[in-house]
């Protein structure tokens, strides 16, 4: 039996593919169905923090652009208009259920050893104490190679670590980690549990979308930044969130990876 059963402080990473429809336009239909199965999970006395991909896949979307960009200028102009959008909607459908909810943008120089790394953390926690949903991603608008943290797998891992969570799911496009890439190779099984991140890493894949970045790869990376801090790491399909209920009813949903004793 997993412990996310009594998890009470949990970080909820939803990706970009998730979110959006193939054009990059957001998903209300499904984004709806996740707010309210987060809503219902803090009403059941639970602290919530939502990392939300989506900024430069929801502007490219906005602004009619069918490629990623490729130069600064254009993806951070996407980002400043997604990341509007996003936090309208969150702020909308959050409210529909008597919820706060905070923008929280970080880059790399916010997360790292010092002053700034312990205002934020200051920061969630007393967002939390006040019974607020800090919606984060990274500061796409303003992050250049030098100070990114390169995507949001990475930083929902670093969140959970920085606030000493209890658990940390990843919302992804697939039932969790499989043997082999499923979509390619028929007789891939999928993993339920693994102790041993490190024993696995050569499962990781490439990058999911035009509209986002992130794969396999990048979420075992945060299930070993996860799981050394003690964060129990659950990678399920967010194409139905409602399938959180049952992870937190403690059922073996997707693959769920043991974080470390917290007293080793």
């Amino acid at each position: 039996m997993n412990r996310f059963s009594t998890a009470k402080r949990v970080v909820i990473k939803v990706g970009t593919t998730t979110l959006t429809h193939g054009s990059g336009l957001l998903n209300y239909r499904r984004l709806e169905r996740l707010v309210k199965t987060l809503a219902d999970l803090k009403n059941s006395g639970r602290e919530i923090v939502l990392v939300s991909s989506g900024a430069i896949g929801v502007g490219m979307g906005e602004l009619g652009l069918s490629a990623r960009p490729q130069d600064m200028p254009t993806k951070q102009a996407c980002a400043a208009v997604g990341q509007c959008e996003l936090m309208y909607t969150y702020d909308k459908l959050f409210g529909d259920y008597n919820h706060s909810v905070a923008q929280i943008l970080l880059t790399r120089e916010d997360i790292i050893p010092g002053k700034r790394r312990d205002n934020a953390a200051n920061t969630f926690n007393r967002l939390l104490e006040f019974g607020v949903i800090p919606v984060v991603n990274e500061n796409d608008t303003v992050s250049t190679e030098e100070i990114e943290i390169g995507d949001n797998d990475t930083l929902s891992a670093v969140v959970a670590t920085l606030i000493d969570a209890d658990a940390l799911v990843l919302l992804s496009d697939i039932d969790g980690l499989y043997t082999a890439n499923p979509k390619e190779d028929p007789t891939a099984t999928l993993i339920p549990v693994v102790e041993d991140v490190d024993a696995v890493m050569d499962l990781g894949g490439g990058s999911s979308s035009i509209f986002g970045k992130g794969g396999m790869a990048t979420k075992l990376h945060a299930a070993q930044t996860a799981c050394a801090a003690g964060v129990d790491m659950a990678i399920i399909n967010g194409s139905d969130p409602t399938l959180l209920y049952r992870l937190f009813d403690g059922e073996k949903i997707g693959t769920y990876f043991v974080g470390r004793n917290r007293d080793v």
